[in-house]
């Protein structure tokens, strides 16, 4: 599978600038709103996977596809290293329960492909699990995906310079220094032995009902719009009918008075 898509560019962009950024998303999240309506109306179940290199922008694609929908059908899904009881179980078992039943859109910011990827490179499972799960992983999907499930998966991938221009800018920054862990900068240093783990995933779980879909994410803006657009454009969704919204008559007061209820305020310092 090539890192590119039909029509990607090939020669370098100017930066997108943020008012038109902003006015391509604002489309794109209409139309989101209108998923979200849809998947409520028929049911339908849809489950996205993000997953890429460190660095690479899943957080943010995942933020800019959330933040004008509802969390509870946009449901979004960050676990937590297993324990003890799930590290006995197989390994995409603790994955299932979380799937979407009628009516959700579940995203994964990262999933079961831990295990084609930081466990394998970083030594958390052994080569022979990491294969027993590439062989299986098709499988399973097929099995998600035949049961009603939408499943999308997509693979961000950054420039060896850009992850590290990202990288540097987050150690001084106490915003993004939880970002930088012990097992993060380890993972930084090991660019090739990714190479290599994302090349075996690719060549054994890039199906045709569950393909691989990879977005350069040099330029973060550009990304986001790009994979909102192509993620609308693999979901049947229709606009569903509804009835025009208008404001009720707000009641009379019939001699209602304020209280001075608060007692303790929040102070008004900005």
């Amino acid at each position: 599978m090539g890192n590119s898509e039909d029509g990607e560019k090939g020669d370098k962009q100017e930066p997108l600038k943020r008012k038109a950024y902003e006015s391509e998303l604002k489309e794109l999240h209409a139309e989101l709103v209108k998923v979200q309506l849809w998947a409520k109306h028929t049911g339908a179940k849809v489950c996205v996977i993000f997953e890429g290199r460190d660095g690479a922008g899943k957080g943010g694609v995942i933020k800019a596809i959330t933040e004008r929908v509802s969390p509870r059908i946009f449901r979004v899904m960050a676990l937590p290293p297993p324990t003890e009881r799930e590290k006995s179980q197989m390994f995409i078992q603790r994955y299932l329960p979380l799937l979407p039943a009628a009516g959700e859109i579940v995203i994964f910011d990262r999933s079961w492909y831990n295990r084609a990827g930081v466990d394998r490179v970083m030594g958390f499972c052994g080569e022979e699990e990491a294969k027993k799960f590439l062989a299986a992983t098709p499988f399973v999907e097929k099995a998600i995906v035949e049961s009603g499930v939408l499943l999308l998966k997509y693979w961000l991938e950054v420039s060896e310079e850009e992850q590290t221009r990202r990288m540097e800018s987050r150690i001084d920054d106490p915003r993004k220094i939880w970002k930088l862990s012990p097992m993060d900068l380890e993972s930084y240093s090991r660019w090739y032995d990714y190479s290599r783990a994302r090349d075996e995933m690719f060549e054994a779980t890039d199906t045709q009902w569950a393909p691989w879909f990879v977005a350069q994410s040099d330029d973060k803006k550009r990304a986001r719009l790009n994979i909102i657009s192509h993620l609308l454009s693999r979901i049947p969704y229709e606009e569903v009918p509804r009835e025009k919204i208008k404001l009720p008559k707000r009641q009379k007061p019939h001699g209602y008075v304020e209280a001075d209820y608060a007692r303790h305020r929040v102070p008004a310092r900005f």
